[in-house]
């Protein structure tokens, strides 16, 4: 059924007073391998001006994603439900756009319309994706993260395009929005880091590394908070796990010689590793049904 009128997937409360913001995206779920990029973004939003958001009734299954029901004393007493806002606010001296929050789940193609509008009325200079995929890597190891760019000369802090080789994978949005603010003319780029796929729950330490990597990009340090000392209690616990199991450690010792070899995942293993992800994802919600 078509609308007689163009119906926004958007509103801006009011429009921020920034020059040529650089545009930063990140969405739970797929790519987001231990929540990392959002919890990134999460943190960098923090305390931030919300000036607009994204109509949720329109991008979101709420069967899938269900509102949380607080209860208290036996008295339902507040719903808090998905939401996708728009943020700003700075980074040094360059002033940015933040949209983090669920993945939408209908209409991607009218949300790529809507975002290249968007980005436009706002005069945004670049576009920044955030994400998070499971990888061969071992936790006992710095956080690799490999980029995505619509030219080559865009990328920062040493971060190179990966992987090597043609990658068939199923598309997350926020791959798709890349692919058509790129295609309207604004440089685009992504960073995502490697997740160790035996880890489950949050990753604090991806999360640490996109930060500094979005630091450098941006010419500006971002505030860590809790996430230091986060990632030290969760490497204390994986070390006591892994020292508790002979299988386990010769594992973390294979992925170990593998990483300080410097052999980079290739597209087969980034393959393998999403599909275990995959599969790990159905079993977990399996047993929660």
């Amino acid at each position: 059924m078509s609308y007689p009128v163009a119906v926004p997937l958007y509103r801006l409360d009011h429009v921020p007073a920034i020059r040529q913001p650089v545009m930063l995206v990140a969405f739970e779920g797929w790519v987001d391998a231990g929540t990392a990029a959002t919890i990134a973004l999460g943190q960098l939003a923090d305390g931030a001006d919300v000036v607009g958001t994204f109509d949720p009734d329109a991008l979101f299954d709420y069967r899938a994603r269900r509102p949380s029901l607080e209860i208290v004393d036996g008295r339902p007493s507040e719903l808090t439900w998905p939401e996708l806002p728009i943020r700003s606010t700075r980074v040094g001296e360059r002033d940015v756009v933040v949209i983090v929050g669920p993945e939408p789940d209908y209409r991607w193609h009218e949300l790529c319309d809507a975002t290249v509008e968007l980005a436009r009325r706002l005069d945004v200079s670049e576009w920044v994706s955030v994400g998070a995929i499971p990888g061969a890597v071992p936790h006992t190891r710095p956080v690799q993260v490999m980029g995505t760019a619509s030219r080559p000369d865009l990328l920062r802090a040493g971060v190179g395009p990966g992987p090597e080789g043609v990658l068939r994978v199923p598309a997350a949005a926020l791959s798709v929005l890349e692919m058509a603010v790129a295609a309207a003319g604004i440089p685009a780029v992504g960073y995502f880091a490697h997740v160790p796929h035996y880890v489950t729950g949050p990753s604090p330490a991806a999360a640490i590394e996109l930060l500094r990597i979005l630091g450098r990009h941006l010419g500006g340090e971002i505030p860590l908070g809790d996430l230091p000392e986060e990632a030290r209690q969760i490497r204390m616990r994986l070390d006591l796990a892994v020292a508790s199991d002979e299988s386990t450690r010769q594992h973390i010792a294979r992925l170990e010689a593998k990483v300080d070899e410097e052999q980079a995942p290739s597209g087969g293993d980034l393959i393998a590793d999403i599909e275990r992800f995959l599969r790990d994802r159905g079993n977990e919600g399996s047993q929660r049904s």
